[in-house]
């Protein structure tokens, strides 16, 4: 059974909102079917599950990037799902990913990874290296590197980052373009016990300091408790757990992997 999240907020004022969502790949079973929910401004959402239950898959119909099979989602104000191709790309300039991979380009540098999170906000060959970026883009690039602890390391090349280093600067990149909302898709879980807590600790630091807002997978129910304004539990195609963070405990997500 559900646990009540009480008030949900006014969709109108979300900065996500998702009604009826329903999605399944090639007449299988639902990977899940009828999910409401929505994400107030600066709110930092916690969605937890087993592996399968369709955390990814809920992440990339919320960002358009692909279709559900019924639903509405609701992005910044706008029906992602109702908007062409290049509407849709230039609404996701306003939002941000830190993955468990952190994707960057090992033979550039550092400063030139953290640049590429321009990319939307304007593109062209000049935004690929920091040699050829604006000076603009060069400065914010550094205050983002700076903010995440490692802007003595801008100039060297990326495959030469400790994993630890590594997210940082995978963090610094989301956080340059100053996005509206972001997506923290399981952020530690390619470090180690030790490197993971820190980077969580500094990553909502951060959040917390510019107002984003953030939804965010995590395999770790202590992370989700700590780092969580209200916890999402998928299950069986629904939501098993919808609450605040803090009317949880660890024993309350045990229904989730049984």
């Amino acid at each position: 059974m559900a646990l009540d999240a009480g008030t949900r907020g006014e969709a109108a004022s979300a900065d996500l909102a998702v009604t009826g969502l329903a999605m399944s790949f090639g007449g299988a079973r639902p990977v899940f079917s009828g999910l409401d929910f929505a994400v107030a401004r600066g709110e930092a959402l916690a969605l937890v599950g087993a592996n399968g239950a369709g955390k990814s898959t809920l992440l990339r119909c919320c960002l358009g990037l692909v279709a559900p099979d019924a639903g509405a989602v609701r992005l910044l104000g706008e029906d992602i799902l109702a908007l062409g191709a290049a509407r849709r790309r230039a609404l996701r300039r306003h939002t941000g990913l830190v993955a468990q991979r952190h994707n960057l380009v090992p033979r550039l540098s550092v400063l030139s990874n953290v640049i590429h999170g321009l990319l939307g906000q304007a593109g062209g060959p000049r935004f690929w290296s920091h040699a050829a970026a604006p000076e603009e883009a060069r400065t914010r690039a550094m205050a983002a590197l700076d903010r995440v602890g490692i802007a003595d390391l801008a100039l060297r090349r990326a495959d030469r980052l400790s994993g630890g280093q590594s997210q940082r600067a995978a963090i610094a990149r989301a956080l340059v373009s100053e996005p509206r909302l972001l997506i923290a898709d399981e952020p530690c879980a390619s470090l180690d016990p030790a490197a993971g807590e820190e980077i969580m600790a500094l990553f909502f630091r951060l959040v917390r300091e510019t107002g984003v807002t953030v939804i965010f997978t995590s395999h770790q129910i202590d992370h989700a408790l700590t780092y969580g304004d209200r916890v999402l539990g998928l299950k069986a195609g629904g939501f098993a757990i919808d609450a605040r963070a803090e009317a949880l405990a660890p024993a309350d997500f045990r229904m989730l992997y049984d």
